[in-house]
């Protein structure tokens, strides 16, 4: 199966005066939801649907609540979750308060076969 991406005309950032380009961009083919994850897994093994989405949800609710209080989550051959944050920088180690944090973010480290995988896609123009 092939990624579509579309061409998308973006400026530079870093430079608002030079000439605009055009970018490859992906474009998303449908999206899946627990619903659906938990009815895949179940048919995929013994576990019944309603079990399959317990326990879906059940890793949610336990990821929320380790990344809040700091934690990196752990999840095997799946991969890692953490939070990121980005402040404003101050001169001295003294001045810099949580008053300055201005954006956080949850960062995902894909396991080895999630990395792998991107090496093995291949992509078309989406018409």
């Amino acid at each position: 199966m092939a990624i579509n991406f579309k061409a998308l005309l973006r400026r530079n950032p870093q430079d608002n005066s030079a000439p605009e380009k055009y970018y490859a961009a992906a474009v998303a083919n449908g999206s899946i939801d627990m619903d659906k994850l938990a009815e895949r897994i179940a048919y995929q093994s013994t576990v019944t649907e309603s079990d399959c989405y317990a326990v879906l949800l059940s890793l949610e609710h336990n990821i929320i609540d380790a990344l809040s209080e700091g934690q990196i989550v752990k999840l095997g051959r799946l991969g890692n979750f953490q939070v990121s944050i980005s402040s404003e920088g101050r001169a001295t180690q003294e001045e810099v308060s949580a008053n300055l944090i201005t954006k956080s973010r949850i960062l995902f480290r894909p396991g080895k076969r999630l990395r792998s995988l991107l090496t093995e896609l291949s992509y078309r123009r989406a018409s």
